[in-house]
């Protein structure tokens, strides 16, 4: 297979910015040439989150959002060729996931929603463009996340050993890969969401930049076990979960009666999230040298990672960089990496992750 270029788009549920990647993809070799980081207007980012919550709302308000959401991922890509010097007759397609607004993938009627219309990326940027990657899993009973297990099995190969990449957006998820046995991949829980959302609430700041917050505070243990209570810990994979589930007003629920500062809601919320995703990890060890590997925003919170290495003190825990992958661009990449599958019609799902019923080519196509 020739070597073909791709951009993959990626806006995830902290929705604090737009990823985008530039890769190299030939055959199973997959080479980062340029990145960047696109801001998301806090106006726009605050209308998504009311929809997220459940406020009211209109196909009106949706239909905007649907727009507003393609320009800018189409900026983004124009923005990531400028910054390259890449043109777009280079590029033989953009893979946008879109931004989540809603993902129900249980009950009566299972259903996930994300916005950005792709017509608008193809027009605007001149590429052709591969969204809608997660409703064919679901036609197919799956839960239509996590896809991007399927792109770590790919890049990332266990020996004699477990080795587990952890994604820390909004929501935590690992992708499970072990000598001689099917990779396995579900959300864990909350990863920066719940951080982030307090922090922003009591200090202004998108994020709590080097865990400065968390570290004036002290772990509360009540406030701990009554969000480790949460039924979700309890279900078997496959399973996933977002902001519908783990919000603002899901904590301050838990907080009701309680008398906790702010800055030990801080510090018992970074131990919340290690604690979970420990549990989780500490079920797949296999052989003498697990590894963790760690991507997205949660990487970069030195407070949780060396948690995250405390509680799992048999394993190699590492960012994702260290085995050449950026751990900020690990996403955008899988994305690009799916829209290539898509355009080559191979299949991108793993079944034994999502519980579809069959291997599919996910995504559907808008043209230039």
């Amino acid at each position: 297979m020739e070597q073909e270029l791709y951009i993959g788009v990626m806006s995830g549920t902290s929705m604090d910015g737009v990823d985008t990647a530039l890769v190299a993809i030939e055959g199973e070799r997959i080479a980062l040439l340029a990145s960047d980081d696109f801001p998301m207007p806090s106006a726009l980012k605050q209308q998504m989150l009311d929809i997220c919550l459940g406020q009211q709302t209109s196909l009106v308000d949706i239909g905007r959002l649907d727009h507003l959401l393609g320009h800018l991922f189409a900026d983004a890509v124009n923005a990531l060729l400028a910054k390259s010097g890449y043109q777009p007759s280079q590029i033989r397609a953009i893979g946008n996931h879109g931004q989540t607004v809603f993902h129900q993938p249980t009950g009566d009627t299972p259903f996930t929603m994300q916005l950005g219309d792709a017509n608008i990326i193809a027009a605007k940027t001149g590429i052709d463009t591969v969204a809608d990657f997660r409703r064919k899993d679901m036609a197919l009973g799956g839960q239509g996340a996590p896809l991007v297990p399927a792109f770590h099995k790919t890049i990332f190969h266990s020996t004699d050993s477990s080795v587990v990449v952890l994604n820390i957006g909004g929501i935590a998820n690992i992708s499970v890969i072990c000598p001689d046995a099917p990779v396995l991949g579900y959300d864990t829980g909350p990863g920066n969401m719940l951080m982030d959302a307090w922090c922003y609430e009591h200090t202004g700041e998108k994020f709590d930049r080097d865990a400065a917050f968390a570290r004036q505070g002290e772990v509360n243990p009540p406030l701990l076990a009554k969000l480790m209570q949460e039924p979700y810990f309890e279900l078997s994979p496959p399973k996933s979960t977002g902001r519908e589930l783990f919000n603002l007003p899901w904590l301050m629920a838990q907080l009701a009666d309680m008398h906790v500062s702010a800055a030990d809601v801080q510090r018992t919320l970074c131990e919340f999230t290690a604690l979970t995703i420990a549990n989780e990890v500490r079920r797949h060890q296999t052989g003498p040298q697990p590894e963790l590997l760690v991507c997205g925003g949660g990487a970069r919170n030195p407070l949780l990672m060396a948690r995250l290495a405390q509680l799992l003190d048999d394993w190699q825990v590492a960012p994702t960089s260290t085995k050449g992958v950026d751990h900020d661009y690990m996403e955008a990449m899988a994305f690009a990496w799916l829209a290539q599958r898509r355009l080559h019609h191979l299949p991108s799902n793993l079944p034994e992750v999502t519980g579809a019923s069959r291997l599919a080519s996910l995504g559907v196509v808008y043209y230039a």
